[in-house]
């Protein structure tokens, strides 16, 4: 297994709150996505739903990944006005939220 040089992957799982209009939501994941565009050391943007067929979900229903070219670069992320203008706005309308970073490992066969 090798770690993939430099690159750390920021993933955040969300739970919008009931009452958050589909619109809303959807303004979020623009908003986030164009972070990309905003924020040099942020490389890539994707996300997803949850279609587990499990209950291991926790209630969390969204999936945010954030690639970046290093632990520095995700700390320049986080503390960019434009990330944090994002986030203030849009924080509120979680009823859950877990963040967390790691440093991919590629496994070869």
């Amino acid at each position: 297994m090798e770690e993939a040089k430099g690159l750390v992957n920021h993933v955040v799982l969300t739970k919008f709150k009931d009452d958050v209009a589909p619109e809303r939501i959807e303004d979020f994941i623009k908003g986030f996505a164009n972070l990309v565009n905003l924020i040099p050391p942020m490389k890539s943007f994707s996300w997803g739903k949850d279609v587990s067929d499990t209950s291991m979900h926790q209630g969390f229903t969204h999936v945010f990944v954030s690639t970046f070219e290093s632990t520095e670069g995700v700390a320049e992320y986080l503390a960019h006005p434009a990330h944090v203008e994002f986030a203030n706005l849009f924080l509120l309308c979680f009823e859950k939220v877990i963040a967390i970073d790691y440093k991919p490992t590629i496994v070869k066969l």
